[in-house]
Parts: structure tokens; C-alpha cells; sequence
């Protein structure tokens, strides 16, 4: 039988571009109602059945804003989540990789952020999966942290879907344009994760540890927003306004840039990465069929 690939939080972005990959291997994708990973047991039984060979965790509550209210339920799956499936992988010596996000980091930084500045996060979903990935470091030697950045897919919730949705109902958009960082297609994520799966699974050497992994170059959310519709067609009427931050308060506070530095990546599995207006454009083409 061949491996078996395990990944949590199906029905996410990129879990789902995981499960629906072209692979040797066998993949099992389990969504947060087969696989509630704040509950041990839960991912006992989940090991128990499947028997995996290695574990990308997908898994991750993502509301940012919501987080600032509900501390508890996002600790509960960045955090504690991290904590039983860290454990599950040690106590079956396989590796488990892991997506963390640009939240971690405050966003004051002039320049891309590097793996080895340090943390400084600016709400509770920074917080908790900054929780997580400390306990995943401390806990099991053989891991990958991946942090990431304004993932985007024609599934699930994202900047992409929302400005399509918003600019087929409204006539004049206010975008920020201030905030700095990289889109990254949530395909693109998966490529990556699947490539080192599978260096593992060959038998090849690996520098476990703490990745930054986005698409380039650069943008502002204004920037991509234009992107979109450009790409997109059919918003010639539509008016975008570039905005501040301090004009579109949020309940959590966003980092000004989260810019990342994936020269360490590049060093170490050889990948480049992608460009998001090729990826937007693969992205948009899925939404039309």
C-alpha cells in the first residue's frame, strides 16, 4: 500500500487544494466534523484508523476579527490543536507539516521579514498561532512551519471572492492601501507542502524547521484589488478609491507589512516562487468553470 498523507481541516483553502492533488500517495483529508483536533481523542482515533505516514496540518481558525471575542475557540484549535496532533506525530515518530501566517509578526519592519525576527503579534489570531507553533517547535524535532501570507483560492473565504462579490453589487469601492504584503494562492501552498511530502516519503534529506513561503512580488491590498478586476474583465464602470488603514477601522489590528523573505526556502528545497498574477489568473479561470 502506498503512504498515507494525513491533512486536517478539509474544506479550508488550502486543505482542499491538498486533498485534490494529483499524488502517489494516498490522501486522506478529514474536515474539522470527522477530525476535531482540540479533542485528543479525536486525534488518537484519527491516527488509529489511517495510520499516517506523515501529517500537514491545515487546520487553523482563521476569523481575525472574530478571534478579538471568541480567544478561547481560536487557542482551542491554534494552540491546543497543535498541541494533540504534535504529540500524535512524536508518539508515531512521523514529521508534521504545519501553515502558519504572517499575523505573527507586528508589521513594522522596514523590509521582508526574515524566519528569525522576532515575534510580535498585534491580536489573538497572531497570538494563538504564534502559541502553536512554539509548541510545535518545542514538542517534535521533525516538523516544518510554514508561514504564509493573504491566501487566496477559488474556494472558502478571501480578498478575491469578496472584491468579486462586492464589485458586481456596488459602483465605487475604498480599498486600503497602505497595508504591504504578498498574495499567495492557496495551490501554490500546496504544491510546496506536497514537494517536501514527498521528498520525505522518497528518502531524501530535510532541514526541519521554521519556513516563509509566499507568492511575489510585493503589493498593497488597492494594488491586488485593481489586479482582480483587471484580470476578471467586466468592472470598467467600477471606481476604486485607495484608502487608509485608519479609514476602515477593524476589531483586530492588521500588521502594516507582512512582507516575507523566502530566500531561506529557496535555499533550502530549491523552489521559487510563484507570481499571484499568474496565480490569480489560474484562480479566476477555476471560478468561471
Amino acid at each position: 500500500m502506498s503512504n498515507t498523507v494525513l491533512i486536517t481541516g478539509a474544506g479550508g483553502q488550502v486543505s482542499h487544494e491538498l486533498a485534490t492533488a494529483d499524488s502517489q500517495y494516498r490522501l486522506v483529508a478529514l474536515s474539522w466534523q470527522q477530525l476535531d483536533i482540540s479533542d485528543p481523542v479525536q486525534v488518537d482515533e484519527a491516527f488509529a484508523a489511517y495510520k499516517p505516514d506523515i501529517l500537514i496540518n491545515a487546520a487553523a481558525y482563521t476569523q481575525v476579527d472574530l478571534a478579538e471575542k471568541e480567544v478561547e475557540p481560536a487557542y482551542a484549535v491554534n494552540r491546543d490543536g497543535v498541541i494533540n496532533l504534535a504529540g500524535a506525530c512524536k508518539q508515531a515518530d512521523i514529521p508534521m507539516l504545519h501553515i502558519s501566517t504572517d499575523y505573527v509578526f507586528d508589521g513594522s519592519k522596514h523590509g521582508a521579514y526574515r524566519e528569525s525576527d522576532p515575534i510580535a503579534a498585534l491580536g489573538v489570531y497572531g497570538e494563538s498561532k504564534a502559541a502553536g507553533d512554539a509548541v510545535l517547535q518545542a514538542t517534535l524535532e521533525q516538523h516544518i512551519i510554514l508561514r504564509t501570507s493573504w491566501v487566496f483560492s477559488a474556494t472558502g473565504n478571501n480578498f478575491v471572492k469578496t472584491m468579486l462579490r462586492l464589485g458586481r453589487e456596488r459602483e465605487e469601492l475604498g480599498i486600503v492601501n497602505d497595508q504591504h504584503g504578498c498574495p499567495t494562492s492557496a495551490r501554490s501552498i500546496a504544491e510546496v507542502l506536497l514537494d517536501i511530502a514527498d521528498r520525505y516519503l522518497q528518502g531524501g534529506a530535510i532541514e526541519w524547521g521554521t519556513y516563509h513561503y509566499c507568492n511575489q512580488p510585493e503589493t498593497t491590498w488597492f494594488d491586488f484589488a485593481q489586479a482582480i478586476f483587471r484580470q476578471a474583465g467586466g468592472f470598467e464602470n467600477l471606481k476604486l478609491n485607495a484608502i487608509s488603514t485608519s479609514d476602515y477601522p477593524t476589531p483586530a489590528q492588521r500588521p502594516q507589512s507582512s512582507v516575507l523573505d523566502c530566500s531561506k526556502f529557496k535555499a533550502n528545497f530549491g523552489i521559487e516562487q510563484a507570481n499571484w498574477m499568474d496565480e490569480l489568473g489560474v484562480v479566476l479561470a477555476q471560478m468561471k468553470n
